[in-house]
């Protein structure tokens, strides 16, 4: 996903605003004149990877389409801690209302984006891809998929409209992987990739009996990984995932594997730290 459709998450930027607005700010509201402007500005107080100046200038519009937007970084850029994110001039009110919101996105955006780039740099040199999961935030899963793709890896399928991954709960009601898989070519078009997961080397031979066009490794360790490239033979795109970790993953992409996907990327990532300054004008 190299650029995101803000149309697509207008609603959902707008519910946002409404859960935390509400009927207005009234603490704004109560110290601060109406007629108040005022100079805002997004800095990082941490070294991280920048995703979602996009999606925080639709925020500021959304909240007042009077404020005026300044990005400051790109994203998919590195920055040190001390950066220049953005800046917004404009009503003092404004600029409060939309504040937690906009960084609320901002800060997850960018952990995502900075933890991805971590596994990126991990593995460089080897043949293998990074790759993201649905492991998303509810309703948020454009803005993290998005986010992946600024820190350099891959989206894997959007949802489940889009690709085809049969698992072991899909086989549970058949006989076999190889009857899953046959029963899905029944109703796929012929340009309609099926991925396999499997949880050991006698799975991964049915799989490739069965003609899965990609196979999934599920909590293979190092050792076994290997083993499968060498059945394998190049013959499908394997993918590794299950508890891979910074710490593990140029192991996996030293076996051989041609994706790696993580769950942490977007399931469970810390939140950067991202400062807005508010100033009167």
């Amino acid at each position: 996903m190299e650029s995101i459709d803000l149309t697509l998450i207008r609603d959902s930027l707008l519910s946002a605003l409404r859960e935390d607005v509400g009927t207005g700010d009234i603490t704004s509201r109560s110290t601060i004149p109406a007629s108040a402007r005022a100079r805002a500005q997004y800095r990082a107080k941490q070294p991280l990877v920048v995703a979602g100046i996009p999606v925080l200038q639709e925020i500021v519009h959304l909240a007042d389409s009077q404020l005026s937007f300044k990005p400051l970084a790109t994203d998919g850029e590195s920055v040190p801690a001390g950066s220049l994110l953005a800046e917004i001039h404009g009503s003092a009110r404004s600029i409060l209302g939309a504040e937690r919101t906009s960084l609320n996105l901002l800060q997850r955006m960018c952990g995502i984006a900075t933890l991805t780039r971590q596994y990126v740099d991990r593995i460089k040199g080897t043949g293998a891809r990074i790759v993201d999961t649905r492991k998303t935030a509810p309703g948020l899963r454009v803005l993290d998929k998005y986010a992946v793709s600024c820190g350099g890896a891959m989206n894997h399928r959007m949802g489940l409209f889009d690709g085809v991954l049969i698992k072991n709960n899909h086989i549970a009601f058949h006989s076999s992987a190889a009857d899953a898989v046959r029963e899905a070519r029944c109703h796929l078009g012929h340009l309609v990739k099926i991925e396999v997961e499997v949880r050991s080397l006698e799975e991964l031979q049915t799989a490739l009996t069965a003609g899965a066009d990609v196979v999934l490794l599920d909590n293979f360790d190092p050792a076994e990984t290997r083993k499968a490239v060498v059945i394998v033979e190049g013959r499908v795109p394997l993918e590794s995932s299950g508890g891979i970790t910074l710490e593990t993953v140029r192991q996996f992409a030293e076996a051989g594997v041609d994706y790696i996907s993580i769950g942490a990327l977007t399931h469970s990532v810390p939140a950067v730290d991202i400062h807005l300054r508010v100033t009167p004008e």
